[in-house]
């Protein structure tokens, strides 16, 4: 028989929304302050029909009253996840690693790239970062190029690793690289594209939390990218995991951060070479 559930904040109690409100924010990094409570309630409203609870109180006690934090914490963290994003999304950044980067380090003799998209979502990112870095290696012959891609949600990485958009999301690639980097869906009726092996085969796929102590990570990055994804960490969070990716840095590599990030950098061990992009020393 079907269960119904109710996610109204009515049926939500204010301490518990303080409890899950803790336990997001110390497992994620993620703020959720009392304003987000119906927020929260929303996007619960999945959890509860397919453990067939009633209400977000039942669903607190299935958590901490009844042992369910261990199989619902992923669940719980993929679903208050953000996962905005785009394809060649701030563009500038990937302007800076055509026009900047990539023939710097070509002029240094350096003929292999690692770089991390460490908040990198449904994958939107870290193709666009292969999507550039291959289109350089075709016209210049070089150099060789390896992508780590990681997020703290385990769905999102699905829909990276298998590398299938809508055929809206790539408006803003440019037509020489949709001819290049994308294969049209076989099935007329499905409005899909799919990404090219060659680029799909250049990425690595991890499941990482940023608010972890250590990251599994090499330690000679050229380039990390974590765009938009501070703004939801309080100022100590931000410090940690900003101290943590600079480590993960080689000297003279670059880390990128989002637009709405530029102060982010102050105190670390880099230099800003232009807006939300900073060089380790």
């Amino acid at each position: 028989m079907a269960v119904l559930t109710d996610a109204a904040p009515e049926h939500f109690s204010a301490r518990n929304f303080d409890r899950l409100a803790r336990l997001i924010h110390q497992y994620s990094g993620i703020k959720m302050p009392p304003a987000k409570r119906t927020m929260l309630a929303v996007r619960l409203r999945a959890r509860l029909a397919v453990l067939e609870l009633r209400h977000l109180d039942e669903y607190c006690d299935y958590l901490f009253k009844d042992d369910g934090l261990e199989y619902e914490l992923v669940h719980l963290i993929n679903a208050v996840s953000t996962n905005k994003t785009d394809f060649f999304r701030e563009p500038a950044h990937f302007d800076f690693l055509r026009d900047s980067f990539l023939p710097a380090l070509v002029r240094t003799g350096r003929r292999e790239i690692k770089i991390w998209s460490a908040a990198a979502s449904i994958g939107a990112e870290a193709y666009t970062i292969a999507m550039v870095l291959e289109a350089f290696r075709q016209q210049n012959r070089g150099p060789d190029y390896s992508i780590i891609a990681t997020d703290i949600s385990t769905e999102v990485l699905k829909v990276g690793v298998a590398g299938q958009y809508p055929r809206a999301m790539m408006d803003p690639v440019p037509p020489d690289m949709c001819s290049r980097f994308l294969l049209q869906s076989r099935d007329p009726g499905l409005d899909l594209v799919r990404i090219v092996p060659q680029l799909r085969a250049r990425i690595g796929w991890g499941h990482l939390n940023l608010m972890d102590e250590h990251y599994p990570v090499s330690r000679d990055l050229d380039c990390i990218f974590c765009r938009n994804i501070l703004i939801y960490f309080d100022r100590q969070a931000q410090n940690n995991v900003l101290t943590r990716l600079c480590d993960h840095l080689r000297p003279g590599g670059y880390l990128i951060l989002g637009h709405s990030e530029t102060g982010a950098g102050e105190g670390l061990p880099v230099v800003q070479v232009m807006s939300t992009v900073f060089r380790r020393v």
